[in-house]
């Protein structure tokens, strides 16, 4: 039981988080979800099929914990339990840094700064690292075959939402400067020794 209550906690400060920054954001006329939006071709394909994971994942998770499922033993658990926290934690730092330039997809038409501050000097992408560490700890709480699958493809669907649109999309709007950063800071964690 304690393990699906703090799963569930877990869950609500990320997903409070994500909706309490888009809502905030809506109240001052920005449109946070850009996901798909104006976009064509393989880019709005990888943007919508992110989006879909983001949706099935947490659905496959509550079902995980209302179940308790899980064949990993109590350690491990734990361990995913703090992995969990550590990507709540990140998450939350990315959100509060980006302030009113975060958006969920890339937006052509809204403009915004290159964020290079704060938790942004040590991960060029803090928000899907943490999404991709709640997913990893609740996986690791719960464990099923199921549940594993959904969380690889959602990581994945994130790796190529960076890698595929994100970074070409910083790389035509900031130039120089997005390609300076880019080779200063890793695309998940860590600096480059070279700067």
């Amino acid at each position: 039981m304690a393990f699906q209550v703090v799963a569930i906690c877990t869950m609500l400060v990320f997903y409070g988080c994500y909706f309490g920054k888009m809502i905030n954001q809506k109240k001052k006329g920005i449109q946070t979800d850009q996901i798909g939006k104006g976009k064509q071709g393989i880019v709005k394909m990888i943007e919508m099929t992110m989006k879909i994971a983001t949706v099935a994942v947490p659905i496959i998770e509550l079902i995980s914990i209302w179940l308790n499922t899980s064949c990993l033993p109590i350690w491990a658990r734990y361990i995913g339990m703090l992995i969990a926290f550590i990507g709540d934690f990140i998450f939350i730092c990315s959100v509060i840094t980006m302030s009113d330039s975060w958006r969920a997809g890339v937006s052509k038409t809204d403009k915004t700064e290159l964020i290079t501050k704060g938790i942004y000097q040590i991960s060029r992408n803090p928000a899907f690292l943490g999404f991709d560490l709640v997913y990893i700890g609740i996986l690791i709480m719960f464990f099923n075959w199921g549940l594993f699958i959904l969380s690889e493809f959602a990581a994945l669907m994130f790796h190529l939402q960076i890698v595929y649109v994100e970074e070409k999309f910083l790389t035509v709007t900031f130039g120089e400067d997005y390609l300076d950063y880019k080779r200063g800071v890793n695309r998940y964690f860590g600096r480059n020794k070279a700067q």
